[in-house]
């Protein structure tokens, strides 16, 4: 983990915020796209989350951690868009979201069933409420600490335990009720 201290001492510049924030681009857009579930809106929350980040960089605090700070801004501005807001029902990905299926050892069959398997997931993934789904994709996605998500989300590690719970939970359930229907 990188903290701003160990960058810059107590220097705030453009570039050290380069150097921090960079690295975090690609993290940032899946967890954007994940929220917004549209390539073009998680664009734009990242871009958006980027200017307020190096425009308030002066206010950010040496020795904190960084990653949480730029997902906290990330998810402030989600929420204040207008995909946020309204807090869209599930939206179906691009065809061009979809993942590439390689020839390999696997049957079509196979392939048919992990395919269908990963959509199932992904569905009731998107279909968890916000505050669920985002607690649910720091920790399982971007591999976040249970501290970095409750510093991220502004909450008490308390909470961040109980969305996670609550979040698997209403993800297993709704597997089973959907695997159940097949």
């Amino acid at each position: 983990m990188v903290y701003l201290k160990e960058v810059l001492g107590d220097r705030l510049t453009a570039s050290a915020f380069e150097e921090l924030a960079m690295p975090l681009f690609d993290q940032l857009y899946n967890f954007a796209h994940w929220l917004a579930h549209d390539r073009t809106e998680a664009e734009d929350l990242v871009q958006e989350t980027y200017a307020k980040a190096l425009k308030g960089f002066s206010s950010f605090q040496p020795g904190t951690n960084f990653r949480a700070w730029m997902y906290r801004i990330l998810r402030n501005t989600f929420l204040t868009s207008r995909t946020g807001l309204k807090a869209s029902a599930t939206v179906p990905l691009d065809a061009e979201d979809e993942i590439e299926i390689l020839a390999g050892p696997e049957t079509p069959e196979s392939i048919l069933i992990d395919h269908s398997q990963q959509h199932l997931l992904q569905t009731a993934i998107e279909a968890l409420p916000v505050h669920f789904r985002e607690a649910l994709l720091l920790c399982d996605v971007e591999e976040m600490s249970y501290q970095e998500i409750a510093e991220t989300l502004s909450i008490p590690l308390g909470t961040v335990m109980s969305r996670l719970s609550r979040a698997r939970k209403a993800l297993r359930e709704s597997l089973q009720h959907k695997l159940a229907r097949t």
